[in-house]
């Protein structure tokens, strides 16, 4: 999955309708710049391509009394709205996503209601038990990674990884069903769900 793509789908999705200077100061607001591939060039990119493939419509607006070219605004269509919760469910389920998708994911989680959230949470925590347990069959960590040489070192690590993204999403659950954030149907989130609302250490201006 394109870490790019959701979450341009997802900036757009927030705002209703949006132009690319503020898609791309949102997403680098949460320092996506840094963690992902959403750079400018890769931000304007991918809004005229997602134009083009109907999942945003493209509206040409005045230019400002100050002058310069037309702004384009783009507005997320119905296709566009069904791809952008269909990746998000994805990003939040799936155990083996790259951290880039996992971010962008959680960047949106408050669009989605908390019972479904909460399912896919558990169902990403199932996911990396069993990827654990597959590995963990060739493998004994209590062993250390010596006896495998060092090809143990890999087995080491995914261990590792599925033992530090289980923690992480148990925790997230345990937040979540504790009553943490408001969620889609709960009420007014805006403060939660602008990324503009908080900085991250990542954010600049």
């Amino acid at each position: 999955m394109s870490a790019i793509r959701l979450l341009v789908l997802g900036a757009v999705h927030q705002h209703g309708r949006a132009h690319g200077y503020q898609v791309r100061g949102d997403l680098e607001s949460w320092g996506a710049h840094e963690w992902s591939n959403a750079k400018p060039g890769s931000i304007y990119h991918a809004l005229k391509q997602m134009a083009k493939q109907g999942l945003l419509s493209a509206h040409e607006i005045a230019p400002s009394t100050a002058g310069g070219p037309p702004r384009t605004e783009y507005e997320i269509t119905q296709l566009g709205t069904k791809e952008f919760f269909s990746l998000l469910r994805e990003a939040l389920a799936s155990y083996d996503q790259k951290m880039d998708v996992v971010s962008s994911g959680i960047g949106f989680i408050v669009h989605l209601p908390r019972e479904e959230v909460v399912a896919l949470l558990k169902t990403r925590v199932k996911g990396l038990e069993e990827w654990r347990k597959s590995v963990t069959d060739y493998y004994s960590p209590e062993d250390g990674p010596e006896p495998l040489g060092h090809i143990g070192e890999i087995m080491h690590l995914w261990v590792h990884t599925a033992d530090a993204g289980a923690q992480w999403t148990r925790g997230q659950l345990e937040r979540i069903e504790g009553g943490a954030y408001t969620f889609e149907g709960e009420g007014n989130r805006s403060s939660e769900s602008t990324p503009r609302a908080r900085k991250t250490p990542f954010a600049t201006g």
